[in-house]
Parts: C-alpha cells; structure tokens; sequence
C-alpha cells in the first residue's frame, strides 16, 4: 500500500521492506486521507494503514503504544492489526541548521508537526527550536502560519515543508521551502524555493544569499540614481559636460553590471 504513497513515512516503509516491489498482491481504490494515512482494497480486504485518527475513522479499536516514535497502525476490514514503530532520527545538519538561522537574527523558529508531543517535543528540546506544536492536521499547520503572520505583519513568514500536507502552508507563507529530493509533488509545485538535496542547513544559506543579492541590488539603485542626480545639477548649474552625460548613462549601467556579478560570487562560495 505503501508504494502507492509520496509521504517520507510510506518511503521510510518502502526502504525497510524493499521486497514488497515484488508482491502479487493486487491492491486497488488506494485513498490517501491527509493527516490521517492510506487506506485501500487488498486481495479484496479494506486495509488502512496511518495513525491513532485513521484508525478511529474506521472503527478500529487501538492498542496504545508505550515506545516513543511514529506510530503506525494497521486494521484489517474495521479489525485492528497492530503497529509499526518509526524512531525519527535528526538529519546530520539539522542543529548546524537552526544555529545558522539564530545567528542570521530570526525571531522565533517554530516546528509545526503532525508527530505525537513526546516525539516533536523531543527533536524541538534537543535542536533549541523557539516553539513546538504537535499532532497537526494540514488545516492546523495552515492556521498556525497564519496566526504568524499575523503576529508580525511587517516581517516575513518562511515555511519549510516536504509532504503532501505541507503544500498549503507552503503556498500560503510569506515564502515556501520545499526539499526536493524527498519532496512531494504537491510541495514543490506550491513552494517558491526547491532545495534539491533536501539539507536543512541550505534554508540559511538560501537566506543569506537572499539577503546579499538583495544588498547588492540596493547599492546600485543608490548608485545609479545618485550619480544621474548629480549630473542632473551640474547640467543646471551649466558645468556638466558631454562626458559627464555619457558617463552618467552607460557608465552607470558598465559599473551596476560589474556590482551585480558579485551576487554570483557570493552564489559560488556557498
């Protein structure tokens, strides 16, 4: 059933249990709910796969589990089957990540999951995340990242996602990040920005080449505009003369593009 999902949990089964690409069995009507699983027609059985809120969506009594981790359960034609635990591990770069984004002076870094709160407030305590919520449905992600916006309306929201669920918060955000390696479909078609080898650590980075380019950007608009206006005053002043009018156009556009190409300098060194 897993095969026929894009979520990184359904990848993370596929790799844990590659010879399933081999099976016969004929799977049909496969439905995925968002924020809740997969379900789907096995050999002619209705079988669902995801969390504790699919499971209460089809009638399926649960067995909690007491080992912290992604929980997900199975239930075969309405009867429960039991349940696979998921130990999330931390990408190698993910505390470099939320380091850099610190010491470029963001405000709050809030993590917004679908994960039980033992398991996101685990990852979020040991990174020094500002902010935590936990057991989110896409609509809940997506209200929690308008309440953001709304709390600082003169800043900008940047939204970092990779699944299905994250594709409206993404649009919605003041910017959309996408990891593209693992990414959905729907993910990267929402986002503004598509990091393709799915690092959080690129997020700063992007960032900080945003805000060079930015700059540089900023200096030739000072530059271009301020050098016209002083010719503009020594030719009312009747002291500018025919090299000063040239210089004041193409010289202006000579030595913006030379300023310019220093963003791809800066591209390169990260």
């Amino acid at each position: 059933m897993e095969h026929h999902s894009t979520h990184p949990i359904a990848a993370a089964l596929r790799a844990a249990f590659p010879a399933a690409g081999d099976d016969t069995c004929q799977v049909g009507e496969v439905t995925e709910i968002a924020g809740q699983g997969v379900t789907a027609q096995v050999e002619g059985h209705t079988v669902g796969v995801g969390n504790a809120k699919l499971m209460e969506t089809l009638g399926a009594t649960w067995r909690p589990c007491h080992h912290v981790g992604t929980i997900i359960h199975m239930a075969i034609d309405g009867d429960y089957a039991g349940h696979i635990v998921i130990n999330d591990q931390v990408k190698a770069d993910s505390q470099q990540a939320v380091d850099e984004l610190h010491r470029l002076g963001l405000r709050r870094i809030v993590m917004l999951t679908g994960d039980r709160h033992e398991v996101g407030e685990k990852v979020a305590q040991s990174l020094g995340i500002d902010e935590t919520h936990c057991e989110l449905l896409p609509a809940d992600k997506l209200a929690h990242v308008e309440r953001l916006i709304g709390d600082d309306d003169k800043g900008a929201v940047a939204a970092v996602g990779d699944g299905i669920n994250d594709a409206p918060l993404l649009a919605r955000a003041t910017v959309g990040i996408a990891m593209g390696a693992l990414g959905s479909d729907a993910a990267i078609e929402a986002a503004d920005v598509v990091i393709m080898d799915d690092k959080p650590s690129k997020v700063a980075t992007a960032i900080a080449i945003a805000r060079r380019t930015i700059a540089i950007a900023r200096q030739n608009v000072v530059m271009a505009i301020g050098i016209k206006v002083a010719v503009l005053v020594l030719a009312a002043l009747g002291l500018a003369t025919m090299w000063m009018a040239v210089f004041a156009d193409v010289g202006v556009t000579i030595l913006a593009t030379l300023n310019a190409t220093r963003a791809l300098h800066t591209t390169r060194q990260h």
